[in-house]
């Protein structure tokens, strides 16, 4: 086998049918100075929410589905989905780009969810 780090990005809307765009070894090759603010949330911290501030703007490569080399600019929404499944590729959640009286509060909440959960489980 070939070790290939993949994400799958789908940015299209509600009304919108699916289009997941398949990125294996995904790199940023820059990103802007310019920082954008987004509310974050993540399937590995279920129900958890913060703001998080990325650069704005970013230019990737990466392998498509076919194994052809792909660059791709990307802005705002797109490139906070991309920044954030990469960090996922090292890692990373989106908590470790928040202050760390932010994060603790959720790592807390999220630790007293848990013990709530399993004495529920429990009884």
């Amino acid at each position: 086998g070939v070790a290939k780090r993949v994400i799958v990005i789908d940015s299209a809307g509600k009304d919108e049918p699916p289009a997941p765009v398949k990125m294996a070894n995904p790199e940023l090759i820059s990103v802007s100075e310019e920082l954008w603010i987004h509310e974050e949330g993540c399937l590995s911290l279920p129900e958890y929410y913060a703001d998080v501030e990325r650069p704005r703007h970013i230019h990737m490569r990466y392998l498509d589905e076919n194994n052809a080399v792909q660059e791709l600019e990307a802005d705002e929404l797109l490139a906070t989905c991309i920044q954030h499944e990469i960090d996922h590729l090292s890692g990373t959640l989106f908590v470790d780009h928040i202050s760390a009286l932010k994060r603790n509060m959720i790592l807390r909440k999220l630790v007293k969810s848990k013990k709530q959960n399993l004495t529920t489980a429990a009884a």
